[in-house]
């Protein structure tokens, strides 16, 4: 397990370098003092490499080489070790430029959020400086057992708007080696026989101010079996354990890097919020996936919001890694409701509605988790709720399922003074039908704060508050 701190996470540039580095030994012998020797002197060999003048890193879709060993020598020759970080960013070849035809390489890309991230690759020259020489060939007969996986490297440094090329990639390469130390350490700690367990970097970002943070787990070693490191960490990063901070879903997803289901995550953070007098924003804590009408192709146009609503929190305690099963779809939400004893068999397949109550019994059927239930006689009461929807949001920082009449919606936060009674709430639509398109769902309303005259003033409302558990 291996830990790097970054600075801290507001704004600014990440480089981040990756790359394979190859882990190759022979053993004569099997037995468990020469192996640990044997891995030892390999990863001896691997520093070496990463601190040879044959150690090159390339700036992801752009022409910058430099290599980091030799006094940080870099081409093109415009570039020295004085250049500000900052700079390389008009090197470097954007989607935008290449759609345009833009095809020179020193238009400067434009950021797209607070956070840019430069990629690097690690890469290692192949030929050596001087003459060459001819191969010479030995042939040797022997017995022996040979040891072979690749490293995946992968390390952060974070940049300030002073930082030259030559402070940021000296931290790097401190970066590089202390991976390699502790990828031994995960190595040699979790070796089976000759059997080796992949190293595994994982990113994560904590509150400020201690920022983004790098862990090695054993690849392979599921997160119930590493809950004596994550306490580790917790108590070396001074964490409450009630928030599972370390487990692998809630590992750091980079600026722009798509998500590989399609769904859209956390709309609601390119959003304003409402001001009003002496008002607080209490929000969504975490990560959740933006469930509504027609996603999985699934027609549940005009009785499945509660579903899509259900599956909204489902992906939060999925993300937060409180739980490893997929996002239940709509038939196995049916299903559990009559594994449950609420419905009858001919449910599953249907296309009745369910409510808050459903929704709480599929929650503790199938994830194990429980919820509250708050009654709202009528919609106009919904606004006196403002101080018991603020401290959920505050302590349990679930998304909320509401439903009333014939609509289901999700509430992820509430803007509330406490001492004028101003009530905002920030609703996420299962309603709409359209594509994954962040400005159409924000621009038009489908995620957007809501005043008390949202809900129908009449009509009875149910809401499920969802309950997280407490571990780490």
């Amino acid at each position: 397990m291996v830990v790097t701190v970054s600075q801290s996470f507001d704004t600014g540039t990440i480089l981040r370098v990756r790359g394979p580095l190859e882990f190759k030994c022979q053993l004569d012998r099997t037995d468990a003092l020469l192996i640990r020797k044997c891995i030892s002197t390999t990863f001896e060999t691997l520093h070496s490499q990463v601190k040879s003048e044959s150690c090159v890193l390339t700036i992801c879709d752009s022409p910058v080489i430099i290599w980091p060993n030799r006094g940080v020598y870099a081409t093109p020759e415009e570039i020295s070790p004085n250049t500000l970080c900052e700079d390389i960013h008009q090197w470097i070849q954007t989607d935008e430029q290449e759609s345009a035809g833009k095809r020179s390489a020193k238009k400067k890309s434009k950021k797209s959020s607070a956070v840019s991230v430069i990629n690097l690759r690690l890469m290692m020259e192949a030929t050596k400086p001087g003459p060459g020489s001819a191969p010479i060939l030995s042939k040797t007969v022997q017995k022996s057992h040979f040891l072979s996986t690749t490293l995946p490297i992968d390390c952060v440094v974070r940049t300030t708007c002073n930082d030259t090329i030559k402070d940021a990639f000296e931290r790097l390469l401190e970066a590089l080696t202390h991976q390699l130390c502790e990828m031994e350490k995960v190595i040699l700690q979790h070796m089976k026989g000759t059997t080796l367990l992949v190293p595994e970097p994982l990113h994560f970002l904590l509150p400020e101010p201690k920022g983004l943070v790098t862990v090695v787990y054993p690849a392979g070693v599921p997160d119930s079996q590493l809950e004596a490191q994550r306490k580790e960490l917790h108590q070396q990063f001074e964490l409450p354990n009630d928030w599972p901070y370390f487990r692998r879903a809630t590992a750091y997803h980079f600026p722009i890097e798509p998500y590989k289901d399609g769904y859209l995550r956390n709309p609601h953070l390119v959003l304003t919020h409402p001001s009003l007098d002496n008002g607080k924003v209490y929000l969504v804590q975490g990560i959740y996936s933006y469930r509504h009408y027609m996603q999985d192709h699934m027609d549940d146009n005009g009785w499945g919001c509660a579903y899509r609503s259900l599956q909204t929190i489902c992906s939060w305690f999925q993300q937060q890694g409180y739980v490893e099963r997929t996002v239940p779809t709509h038939k196995e939400i049916q299903q559990a409701l009559v594994d449950v004893g609420d419905k009858q068999a001919s449910f599953v397949g249907s296309r009745q509605w369910i409510g808050s109550i459903e929704v709480q019994a599929v929650l503790n059927q199938l994830l194990g988790v429980t919820s509250k239930i708050m009654f709202v006689s009528q919609g106009s009461d919904l606004a006196s709720k403002g101080r018991e929807l603020a401290n959920h949001f505050l302590t349990e920082g679930t998304p909320i399922m509401i439903g009333g009449g014939v609509l289901a919606h999700t509430i992820l936060g509430v803007a509330w003074s406490e001492t004028t009674g101003q009530i905002r709430y920030l609703i996420l639509d299962p309603h709409y039908t359209g594509a994954e398109d962040l400005h159409v769902i924000t621009d038009k309303g489908w995620c957007g704060w809501k005043g008390p005259d949202f809900w129908d003033q009449t009509a009875y409302y149910n809401l499920c508050l969802p309950q997280r558990p407490k571990v780490i």
